[in-house]
């Protein structure tokens, strides 16, 4: 029975970080979110320096609609994904790095105490998610992971110094194509 419950749990998760997160996905696009129509008069007429966090948060992620998009589109793309027995890992795998990325502007730009604390429950289910599912995340993560060979240090460091010679013929390549087409 308390298996049971747990699975019911882990769905009630699934969904309600799902529906939440689709609304914030939905709202952005249809520009409910970030100064997408121009900034406020009360904002453009104040220096740089006097600009609140908040402000310069909703300037800067409201500054490109394709950026809008992307963010939106990623945020209903994982609580699609979600959704699905086969597929919610790989929307929990989408939506941790987004969820992050929002509590940590929600903080440091002081954008709501709230926002945040509800971006917060959102990643606590996804991960309560992950959780869950632990073997599977494990069973997957373990299939990428290289495994270390035996070899001995001496091809070791023939392939580390590859690696770094071809490092470098990149970035003096890189460099070369920033001079051709100017930085």
């Amino acid at each position: 029975m308390k298996k049971e419950w747990v699975q019911h749990f882990e769905f009630i998760a699934r969904l309600y970080a799902s529906t939440m997160l689709s609304i914030y996905g939905l709202g952005k696009i249809m520009g409910g979110q970030f100064y997408q129509n121009g900034v406020p008069d009360k904002v453009a007429s104040l220096p740089l320096a006097e600009v609140g966090g908040f402000d310069l948060a909703w300037t800067f992620f409201g500054y490109s609609f394709g950026y809008i998009v992307f963010i939106g589109g990623s945020q209903l793309l994982g609580s699609l994904l979600l959704l699905f027995e086969r597929t919610k890992i790989l929307g929990a795998a989408i939506l941790v790095p987004i969820l992050l990325n929002i509590i940590i502007v929600d903080y440091f730009y002081e954008i709501s105490t709230g926002a945040m604390m509800s971006a917060i429950s959102y990643f606590a289910a996804v991960n309560f998610v992950l959780w869950y599912n632990r073997e599977q995340v494990i069973a997957a993560l373990s299939k990428v992971v290289i495994k270390p060979n035996s070899t001995n240090w001496k091809s070791k460091m023939i392939k580390i110094g590859i690696g770094i010679a071809g490092v470098l013929i990149l970035m003096l390549l890189e460099n070369q194509m920033l001079n051709i087409v100017g930085r």
